[in-house]
């Protein structure tokens, strides 16, 4: 749990965010939006969470047991979408006056809300609501299920300003260069014969926005589906882009978007003198399948026939070009090794300006400085774990041991001895870089100590009144049907409630009604935990040179060995992103903080630094690190 999973929330925490979504899945059997350890123990007790604990939709599955545990805002805020039945609402208003949720309780969920609302400045800066997101209609409902207060709901503003130039610079800085044999890449626009191929390069038949969000893979992928997408304003395809700049420079273009077009296919194939191949591979949520694939993919292989169209246009053009826009880790090991591919890249996801970034890097306006954030393995069964598709317990819910602990991905890979196509951190320029003159400086800082003491008693802000008439409905309101109000429709609690079980015993977390003193945690003390853990113990430093002959970006990566034998080889500590002139140098900088270097102590329930000798890395990528030395 330490040493992977909450570290990225500890920085987040550290770093000052305002809420945090509590997941729908079981940890220890417990309901994410309400098991008291991760939510009380870990991120509000151990890293200091100020902020609020917000439900994913519909991710809450029980009343006084998660307020208890820890959550402060339950979204959309009914049991079952429009469904107009709360575990709170009336329901939380009911368990303070009879006492099952402490006072201190709903005044924390408060505080931390509005506290979060103040932080971020909406208090000085707020803008009125110009848009609805169930419609795109003009006028329509306020209340859009309820069909309640027609009105304008929709003033459609264009919030974009310049956005469509950052998008198109962060499209090609986030593009990958894998391969490139003999300097194929950046093409010169005066090829004699361009050809394109790969539904991938083209438009969907419907329109960037045709498949309710994204929920299908027609056309060029440039954002994945889910319920967190937004629609195109337009969609630059791949096909589009290179079209313009082989006819800006006079040249031949033609290109097949059918990936199962095989005679044409090949025809065009034989007569290019440089074909370009578009492939990709889809995920998203999993309220949506797209090809038999719900929510995560069924494999690692391209889709839409593309593996058969890469191996088909391959053997016949001996410069192929191959770019993939995926969602992750795909086999592409018989291409890495095809003389006939010159060239490879990852392109990601890359929005709007897909084909005007991609066609930025083919022709060199960009040179490639991005690195792979996962590997690239030779065998699905070479990552060391793999996904749970079905239940597996014979129940409902399916149960993941994480045997693999800390082994994930390249540090997986590492443990093993098993060779991947692509390392994490690997990605080509069209420069070379050297690294020279690693040197370390300790700093001299205090030692470790572990927090001690106790928290304050919670507050109570204020006094309530336990007359019940008080939180009754308004006489004078109007109610919205379906939505979600706090107030009680008689004065008899139980009555109000309106549950058969009303008083039976239910599930209280160990602790969660006493607002007395506790003990504060050893690792605990500040927002992202004990601030010991982020004194800086070592600066490290080393030379990065471009030894070519155009400017480029180099991404130095610093690796830390721990040196137990539980531990990784090495665990990525630390990069940048460097632009660099030919022929000039610049020095690469991290801090080694006391984290870095420690491990979690199960028995102490606290970080310790081992005895174990502590290396450090730096280089290029996982497995191309030339500069290493032991910490003094």
């Amino acid at each position: 749990m330490h040493e992977l999973y909450l570290w990225p929330f500890a920085d987040a925490v550290r770093a000052g965010v305002g809420s945090i979504m509590c997941s729908y899945n079981q940890v220890n059997n417990s309901y994410g939006c309400q098991n008291s350890y991760t939510l009380n123990y870990l991120l509000k007790g151990e890293l200091d969470f100020q902020g609020f604990v917000m439900s994913d939709w519909q991710a809450q599955h029980s009343g006084v047991g998660s307020a208890l545990a820890g959550l402060d805002m339950t979204m959309p805020g009914d049991t079952l979408f429009d469904s107009g039945v709360s575990y709170w609402g009336t329901n939380l208003t009911i368990a303070v006056l009879n006492g099952t949720v402490p006072e201190w309780r709903i005044d924390d969920m408060a505080t931390r809300i509005m506290a979060a609302w103040y932080y971020v400045g909406r208090d000085r800066t707020s803008i009125p609501i110009n848009f609805d997101s169930w419609t795109l209609d003009t006028y329509g409902y306020q209340h859009f299920y309820a069909k309640q207060n027609y009105r304008l709901i929709n003033e459609h503003i264009d919030v974009r300003d310049e956005h469509a130039i950052l998008i198109r610079e962060i499209g090609a800085a986030s593009t990958v260069l894998l391969k490139n044999i003999n300097g194929t890449l950046p093409l010169k626009g005066t090829e004699k014969f361009t050809a394109v191929f790969g539904a991938d390069a083209g438009s969907a038949p419907y329109g960037p926005n045709g498949c309710a969000d994204r929920g299908c893979d027609n056309g060029t992928l440039a954002m994945a589906w889910g319920s967190g997408t937004a629609n195109f304003p337009y969609l630059v395809t791949p096909e589009t882009a290179i079209q313009n700049e082989v006819v800006g420079n006079n040249g031949v273009f033609q290109s097949i978007t059918d990936n199962f077009a095989f005679k044409q296919i090949d025809a065009l194939a034989s007569q290019a003198s440089v074909a370009i191949i578009f492939v990709n591979a889809d995920s998203g949520e999993g309220y949506i399948s797209v090809d038999g694939n719900e929510g995560d993919r069924n494999n690692l292989t391209f889709w839409q026939g593309g593996d058969y169209l890469i191996r088909n246009i391959s053997a016949i053009c001996n410069n192929t070009i191959l770019v993939m826009h995926t969602v992750g880790p795909v086999l592409i090991g018989e291409y890495a090794n095809n003389p006939n591919i010159t060239a490879i890249l990852w392109a990601g996801l890359p929005g709007e300006q897909s084909g005007n970034s991609i066609v930025d890097v083919l022709y060199g306006r960009v040179n490639p400085g991005a690195k792979l954030p996962f590997t690239m393995a030779a065998a699905r069964g070479d990552y060391g774990t793999d996904l749970l598709y079905t239940p597996n317990e014979g129940t409902s819910a399916p149960q993941q041991d994480f045997t693999e602990g800390v082994f994930i991905d390249y540090r997986s890979l590492d443990h093993t001895g098993i060779s991947p196509v692509y390392e994490f951190g690997f990605g080509l320029s069209y420069t070379t870089f050297s690294y020279s003159n690693l040197q370390i400086t300790r700093s001299n800082v205090s030692t470790y100590t572990p927090t001690t003491g106790t928290t304050a008693a919670a507050p109570i802000l204020g006094s309530f009144s336990n007359n019940t008439g008080n939180y009754q409905f308004p006489a004078n309101m109007t109610r919205i049907p379906l939505y979600i109000y706090p107030y009680l429709n008689t004065t008899d609690l139980m009555t109000s409630a309106n549950e058969s079980d009303y008083g039976a015993p239910g599930f209280v977390p160990a602790g969660s009604q006493d607002g007395s003193p506790q003990p504060l945690l050893a690792a605990s003390g500040a927002p992202g935990g004990n601030p010991s853990l982020y004194d800086v113990l070592y600066v490290i430093t080393s030379t990065i040179s471009n030894t070519g002959s155009v400017a480029g970006e180099e991404v130095p990566q610093l690796y830390i060995s721990l040196g137990g034998p539980n531990d990784p080889k090495v665990v990525l500590r630390g990069f940048e992103r460097l632009s660099i002139q030919p022929g000039n140098s610049t020095t690469f900088t991290v801090d080694i903080t006391r984290r870095d270097i420690s491990n979690w102590d199960t028995a102490s329930q606290n970080w310790i630094v081992s005895n174990y000798t502590k290396t450090v890395y730096v280089g290029s990528s996982s497995r191309n690190l030339p500069l290493t030395q032991t910490l003094p």
